[in-house]
């Protein structure tokens, strides 16, 4: 008799977990935070704010023709202000800090499953070029949302996280009457900018200058793997698609501490490198803004010495869109020759003279 009870408990203890994992997996398949399985759902509101969570779910669900893409620098974007110009119908897939090969590899996914895609906006950050090729900030990823193998799933329908920071705030915001994050508001931040900002993260007098100053032949190797690795493998093997890749237009405090390091004319060789590299690409566009001095002298515009505000942004597809700054086979040297004798012999004391 009590062996008889101890095994109806067992089963009942076990029929009740099973149902309880079976209610918490429903769960977060329909409301898919990360829209793993499904696209958002007209009746839910979603909160989009994790990026390496939430991007490969953008690109195998939503509807699209175009994607932005690149690290913080990109992350202002508009696809609204996109869309307007280009007469596409565009997201926005950020990841702030990524390498080269991270970007790389999310786009190449998104290229894959979205056969529609017929334009690339790209930030190819210009102090990536001497980093190696599979450079990475970060070591941890949720490698379970970016495949198809279905049995690591239980890593999202089965976690505390998913369900605490993903799935409870989207029901909230669904029964509160909240609207979900719009795509231009999709990892875009706001924050105070000026000289008085930029130095709080910038110190000049503890740049020092850096030994071993030249561009080599090592280095050239180094600037070749990362570019034909990371972005002509991509655009060489999606010949349909056009892609406008553009350096990001750090601040005048950027090119300052290269002027201090005594590592400016290397940099400058490492972008004309990758620039002939690009320009074999018939279907990459190619931009730099190097040259919008109103702009890159304008500490206005920056939080950092390279961070630039959402205006700024918003000029970057303008100028795109116009033609503005496009670099071709016939400019790109007198560009870089015009690049160096500029931030070579600019007066960078003149900067702070008011501090």
């Amino acid at each position: 008799m009590e062996q008889e009870r101890a095994r109806k408990w067992f089963f009942r203890c076990l029929g009740s977990v099973t149902a309880a994992l079976f209610f918490v997996a429903l769960v977060v398949v329909v409301v898919d935070p990360y829209f793993h399985y499904h696209k958002p759902l007209p009746f839910l509101s979603y909160r989009l704010y994790e990026e390496r969570y939430t991007n490969d779910g953008i690109s195998r669900h939503f509807d699209f023709d175009a994607i932005i893409t690149g690290t913080s620098m990109a992350q202002n974007f508009k696809p609204s202000e996109m869309d307007a110009l280009f007469g596409t119908h565009s997201v926005k897939e950020t990841f702030s800090g990524a390498g080269y090969q991270e970007l790389s590899e999310n786009l190449e996914r998104a290229l894959e499953r979205n056969p529609k895609i017929r334009t690339v906006v790209w930030a190819v950050d210009y102090n990536g070029f001497l980093r190696a090729h599979d450079w990475a900030q970060y070591e941890e990823y949720p490698t379970y949302l970016y495949d198809d193998n279905p049995f690591n799933d239980v890593s999202y329908l089965f976690n505390k996280a998913v369900l605490y920071h993903a799935v409870l705030p989207n029901l909230v915001m669904t029964l509160t009457g909240q609207p979900s994050t719009t795509m231009d508001e999709y990892s875009s931040w706001e924050r105070e900018t000026g000289l008085a900002v930029i130095l709080q993260s910038y110190d000049r007098e503890n740049v020092s200058p850096e030994p071993d100053l030249t561009f080599d032949a090592e280095e050239q190797r180094a600037v070749e793997q990362t570019i034909t690795a990371n972005i002509t493998s991509v655009t060489e093997k999606y010949p349909e698609v056009t892609f406008y890749l553009f350096y990001p237009p750090y601040s005048i405090c950027y090119w300052d501490a290269l002027n201090i390091k005594g590592t400016l004319e290397r940099q400058v060789m490492a972008e004309k490198a990758a620039t002939e590299l690009l320009l074999q690409c018939p279907n990459v566009r190619l931009y730099n803004f190097f040259d919008r001095y109103p702009v890159v002298c304008n500490p206005d515009y920056y939080c950092d010495d390279g961070h630039y505000n959402a205006e700024v942004s918003s000029m970057i597809l303008g100028w795109m869109a116009e033609g503005t700054g496009l670099v071709t086979k016939e400019n790109y040297l007198e560009k870089i020759e015009e690049e160096l004798e500029f931030y070579l012999n600019y007066d960078y004391d003149s900067i702070y003279e008011d501090t």
